[in-house]
């Protein structure tokens, strides 16, 4: 399982879908398990778990903002070798990875974007 995965999961993306899934082949009848079905796509409300996240954990943590703190909200590992890794799973430019800050700030923008695309509900104005 890769790093961004890791930070799927702990959002709680494909759980719903997973049950979901199951549900429907257990009560499906045979002739409809032969056509495909289109799955809804499932909206994780990311806004509510990390502010939710956040409001709890004694440190004032702010996710919006920093990569180092969403990822201590998620509870995932924030070292610098870390955030390389998953820069690097990313694909984060070369010329960034050199510098810890723009990297850091690439990585914040790219993990929301991502989170986005996978169905998460992120503010426009973080993707930006």
């Amino acid at each position: 399982m890769g790093f961004f995965s890791t930070i799927l999961e702990k959002l709680g993306f494909g759980k719903e879908a997973q049950a979901a899934t199951a549900a429907d082949t257990a009560t499906a009848p045979a002739e409809s398990a032969a056509a495909p079905a289109a799955q809804p796509v499932t909206v994780v409300d990311v806004v509510a778990q990390l502010e939710q996240r956040a409001a709890a954990n004694p440190q004032k943590l702010n996710w919006k903002t920093s990569i180092v703190d969403l990822l201590k909200l998620l509870d995932i590992d924030s070292s610098l070798a870390a955030r390389k890794e998953l820069a690097t799973e990313l694909g984060c430019p070369a010329n960034l990875m050199a510098d810890s800050a723009q990297m850091n700030m690439w990585l914040h923008k790219a993990v929301l974007a991502r989170v986005a695309a996978n169905g998460g509900n992120v503010p426009a104005d973080l993707l930006d």
